[in-house]
């Protein structure tokens, strides 16, 4: 497990500097100027000369391999940078806003693995039954449904229609107090949105897996000496019926990742999706990098997640092969 660790570590390197230098080439052909970005509406009537010593100040008059090497000298020791359009250091815009993505993408991560397991789980112990068909059914529409258009609806129906759950934000309106009770309250709707948006992958994985494996020889054999079905179905279909889907632990996080950003949006909660959308049309060049960055460490560690479980619940998968 650690060789594996140690070589995805030590292959992450390259890949990350590879997507960081990337981003300043895309920022480098960008039609948007960071300067006028960075000076708003006093770039309007500010002279050239003016505007040039802006871009000076701010590193934009450098060739883009210079200003790339510059930033990531100053990442490997700490220093961030500092965002032209939140005017302040990248570290502290990432700070105040990660923890409260990382909570949304976990919370609808959970969602997504716990209820299409279940439901996977229950499709496949009765294929062809009204609930396997239902599922199904439902799996193969969410699919197609885009994250924004199921926020938006669940906003129309438990915010304006029942009135139940506030549409948006971190706190109530007119509260200055940030308290658990409206956290959890602020995020059930998004974590639910965002999960139900990955939960037919889950399902129809979980569902296929488990079917596979209760149509297995050994199954056959437990079934013929009388063990009760529970016991078949927890021990030898759900195990077995699980390793597919430990595999798309992995693939899901960049999606998770994109959906979060649209749900965040929907819903105003504040992470890192408005600091992301800012720094992409603004050419904000120490924070674009370093949000990129974030999320393809991100998916690094998905993929090296979904491996470590794999082998973890399957003896016969070695580590180091």
């Amino acid at each position: 497990m650690a060789r594996m660790a140690g070589r995805r570590t030590l292959f992450a390197a390259p890949v990350l500097l590879a997507v960081t230098f990337g981003v300043f080439v895309v920022a480098a052909l960008s039609p948007f100027d960071p300067v006028k970005a960075y000076a708003g509406t006093a770039g309007l009537t500010a002279s050239q000369a003016e505007l040039d010593q802006l871009r000076a100040n701010l590193g934009a008059d450098q060739p883009m391999a210079a200003r790339w090497w510059e930033w990531l000298t100053s990442a490997l020791t700490g220093d961030l940078g500092t965002s032209s359009v939140m005017r302040q250091p990248v570290a502290d815009v990432i700070g105040e806003r990660v923890g409260w993505s990382a909570l949304l993408a976990l919370s609808a991560f959970a969602v997504a693995v716990l209820l299409g397991t279940g439901l996977g789980v229950l499709a496949a112990r009765r294929q062809g039954g009204w609930l396997d068909r239902g599922a199904s059914s439902l799996a193969y529409t969410l699919e197609a449904a885009p994250a924004f258009w199921l926020g938006l609806l669940a906003i129309w129906f438990f915010s304006v229609r029942l009135g139940v759950l506030p549409s948006g934000g971190l706190t109530d309106a007119g509260s200055d107090v940030v308290t658990a009770d409206q956290v959890v309250r602020h995020l059930i709707l998004p974590s639910l949105v965002l999960g139900v948006s990955q939960l037919p992958w889950f399902f129809l994985y979980v569902r296929q897996g488990v079917a596979d494996a209760l149509q297995e020889d050994p199954v056959r054999g437990a079934r013929a000496r009388g063990v009760a079905e529970r016991r078949i179905l927890l021990a030898h279909g759900l195990r077995s019926g699980m390793l597919p889907m430990l595999t798309l632990i992995g693939s899901r996080v960049p999606e998770l990742i994109t959906g979060a950003l649209l749900v965040e949006t929907v819903f105003s909660w504040p992470g890192i999706a408005a600091a992301t959308v800012q720094a992409a049309t603004s050419v904000d060049f120490p924070l674009l990098a370093a949000l990129t960055v974030l999320a393809t460490a991100a998916v690094l560690a998905g993929n090296l997640l979904s491996d470590l479980l794999y082998g973890l619940a399957d003896p016969r998968v070695g580590f180091d092969g």
